[in-house]
């Protein structure tokens, strides 16, 4: 009942949401001469240093790939959501703090912020993305039908990074050094992740590891789909999924019962 309560409180600001996200999408390109037109140019770029570089300067390869793009699909393929992972998570965790303004002079959900970041980061992944599909249209790698695949994965993968999130935001605000110290985390992590690297490549023991990361089954998921061209390992994502669910309970636990508590320390 609480949550269905909270979700109705959202659906009532959804006005305040979608106007804050339309606010800070056209504050990003604000001033500049080619305005809105960067949201394409900036991941095009990097889409095409990704596919020429790796695929056509370095020659690097995939172990079981013969694709000329493999290893590019395969780089982007972790890139991207290993980035709007990061993204959805390093910004939730100070959202609160930094709209510490807002929260003190307008009475609304608290919840919306978490929810702006979210749409946000997903926006932006929407744009690029969207090209990286064409990429994957025209270069003849798209995946077919698998490509479905893709949204339960993405799914699962934002709801572990709001969980998440709105754990590290609610705990930052009474302990700062949360926020330096995931930061920092977030580093050793994204190298802990197979997003630019075979697990092919790791040691034996090493590999043991990765089934303590719950990002490794979700990156791999995106990779069997975009570039193995296969469903992914449904089994392995039971790990994220249940972690997903937990954080999320949390989070809203602790949201409930800190959020008078936040106003007062902001």
């Amino acid at each position: 009942m609480i949550i269905m309560g909270r979700l109705r409180n959202l659906a009532a600001y959804r006005g305040f949401i979608l106007g804050s996200v339309q606010r800070e999408f056209q504050s990003k390109y604000r001033n500049s001469i080619l305005g809105a037109a960067w949201t394409i140019l900036n991941p095009l770029a990097m889409i095409v240093v990704y596919t020429v570089i790796f695929s056509q300067v370095m020659h690097n390869r995939l172990p079981d790939s013969t694709s000329t793009f493999g290893y590019s699909i395969y780089l982007c393929a972790g890139v991207l959501h290993w980035n709007l992972f990061a993204e959805i998570t390093s910004k939730a965790q100070t959202v609160f703090i930094d709209q510490a303004g807002l929260i003190k002079k307008i009475n609304f959900p608290r919840l919306c912020l978490p929810v702006i970041v979210v749409a946000n980061a997903l926006l932006n992944y929407a744009i690029i993305f969207g090209l990286f599909t064409l990429f994957l249209v025209f270069s003849g790698n798209f995946p077919g039908a698998v490509f479905a695949a893709l949204l339960p994965v993405l799914a699962l993968q934002v709801l572990l990074a709001v969980g998440l999130g709105i754990v590290l935001g609610v705990l930052n605000v009474f302990f700062r050094d949360v926020g330096q110290f995931f930061s920092i985390t977030l580093q050793f992590w994204f190298w802990f992740t197979p997003v630019v690297y075979p697990v092919k490549v790791l040691p034996a023991e090493v590999r043991g590891w990765l089934a303590w990361n719950p990002m490794a089954p979700l990156i791999d998921g995106y990779q069997r789909i975009l570039v193995a061209q296969q469903q992914p390992d449904w089994a392995s994502l039971a790990y994220p999924a249940a972690l997903a669910v937990i954080l999320c309970l949390l989070g809203m636990q602790l949201f409930r019962k800190r959020a008078g508590e936040m106003v007062d320390e902001l």
